[in-house]
């Protein structure tokens, strides 16, 4: 089985951080973002893997290289223009090759591995086992509809939802999804969605099946549900890199990079990415800071990056 992750996005909530930092390689508690991805592709025997990227292909070719320090062969395809989940897998189709693979949104972290889910798509012979979690509010979510173990509907954010499964980005897929893809419309936001491509192959008679996760998973795209990542892989403590300078009182929740310098009164729940030079006049809390940053008061709830850029 092969590998698909899709880390083409241009991670605009995180602004203006990933405007020099490709979010797929932002760092989490001090390691890139995909290595998380390639963790879990790897429990799964999985070391051969396309990653589709955007406009930020040079910085993404530059950090991950052809894989050899993270154990995994690396290829790279290019989707030229956002247009939907469907239209990005499909530039993987040559090296995909017919056989069969997982499709891994590059945002996605996961804290168990998904070994029973790869044996159970393996010997269904079904053509595409989505991921699924039960959710408390399903109305946000893609809804996976079932009859038992197979999913009968998709409804992408239901007003009265007929179930509480909510698709959880990542999908096993056979050589059948090749064969729909062409068939795709764009959806109403002009792009070609992934659900479209599942409804199709159930629509055709193909056997769709439901693989409910019961381990975390987060969507690492927002300042909260970053720093909700970052907190929960140091399990709520401190991850502080032995090259980085620190003066200041450490809280809870805080992560510092290789090399970074940092002065302030108090951090708390937040990340100073690797080489910044940061100086504060008061209390961090709940940010992201990255680059040369400066404040003469305190920084909350923000993301920095910049040339000592000064916070009013």
């Amino acid at each position: 089985m092969k590998g698909v992750i899709l880390a083409a996005g241009k991670g605009s909530r995180l602004y203006p951080v990933t405007r020099i930092v490709p979010k797929p390689i932002l760092p989490m508690a001090n390691r890139l973002t995909l290595e998380y991805a390639f963790d879990r592709l790897k429990e799964m025997g999985i070391h051969d893997i396309c990653i589709v990227v955007g406009e930020n292909e040079p910085q993404m070719r530059a950090a991950l290289g052809e894989g050899k320090q993270f154990d995994v062969h690396l290829s790279y395809v290019k989707q030229e223009e956002p247009k939907g989940l469907a239209h990005a897998v499909g530039f993987a189709e040559e090296f995909i090759n017919r056989e069969p693979f997982v499709l891994y949104l590059g945002d996605s972290v996961y804290g168990d591995g998904f070994d029973k889910y790869a044996a159970r798509f393996t010997e269904s012979g079904c053509a595409n086992l989505n991921i699924v979690q039960e959710v408390e509010d399903p109305s946000r979510f893609g809804v996976a509809n079932v009859d038992g173990e197979r999913i009968v509907r998709l409804v992408e954010k239901p007003k009265n939802p007929e179930s509480n499964l909510a698709m959880a980005g990542m999908y096993f897929f056979g050589p059948q999804l090749w064969d729909v893809l062409p068939t795709l419309q764009p959806s109403w936001r002009g792009e070609y969605e992934i659900t479209d491509a599942i409804q199709a192959l159930i629509d055709k008679g193909e056997t769709v099946l439901a693989g409910v996760y019961n381990g975390v998973w987060f969507d690492t795209g927002t300042l909260d549900s970053y720093l909700e990542t970052s907190s929960y892989l140091v399990d709520g403590g401190t991850l502080i890199d032995s090259s980085a300078t620190v003066h200041g009182h450490i809280g809870e929740k805080v992560v510092i990079g290789a090399g970074a310098v940092l002065e302030c009164d108090l951090i708390e729940d937040s990340v100073i990415l690797p080489g910044a030079n940061v100086k504060v006049s008061g209390i961090i809390r709940h940010a992201i800071i990255g680059g040369p940053v400066s404040s003469g008061g305190d920084v909350i709830s923000e993301i920095l990056h910049g040339d000592y850029t000064e916070i009013p």
